[in-house]
């Protein structure tokens, strides 16, 4: 039984399962230039569901999140080392977008962070890709570092991270 975790009008958002692999695989393929071996998927899923999250319209998949937790040094304190959730890949296909679908998938992504009991959670976004970056901020991401050549084509990208209290 699948648990839905928000709806966005016509849309839900739910916990991807493995039978929702291959058409995350190729919403990434159809939207982001990373790719990433099926193993991957299958790890990520498995390591942490929480924040494995697909969005669904009308029982076709149309966008996700995929998440990692790892233990490193803080993003807001100087010598905290701390538990981190690791925003490894969002997408949306490009003709479900700016209708609240990012935000939710992100939001639900948070909370399952928390629910892994993660300090924090930070992601890369490209320096070009406005749009993500001030839709992370509203949600309250902020840049914290620039990183240099970060992509393979060359193009840098902005650290951005969020900070959990409990």
């Amino acid at each position: 039984m699948q648990v839905i975790n928000r709806q966005v009008g016509e849309y839900i958002v739910r916990r991807c399962d493995l039978s929702d692999l291959i058409p995350v695989m190729e919403i990434n393929l159809k939207t982001l230039p990373e790719h990433y071996s099926d193993y991957f998927y299958e790890s990520l899923l498995a390591e942490m569901p929480e924040a494995f999250l697909v969005a669904e319209s009308k029982g076709k998949l149309v966008g996700y999140i995929m998440c990692k937790t790892e233990y490193g040094f803080s993003n807001f304190k100087k010598l905290g080392f701390v538990k981190k959730g690791h925003v490894v890949s969002v997408a949306v296909l490009e003709e479900h977008r700016h209708r609240g679908l990012g935000r939710a998938i992100i939001e639900e992504a948070i909370n399952g962070s928390k629910e892994k009991r993660c300090d924090e959670l930070y992601l890369e976004v490209r320096c070009s890709n406005t749009d993500a970056v001030r839709l992370y901020e509203k949600i309250g991401f902020v840049i914290k570092q620039r990183l240099k050549a970060y992509y393979r084509d060359g193009e840098d990208a902005f650290l951005m991270a969020i900070e959990f209290e409990y």
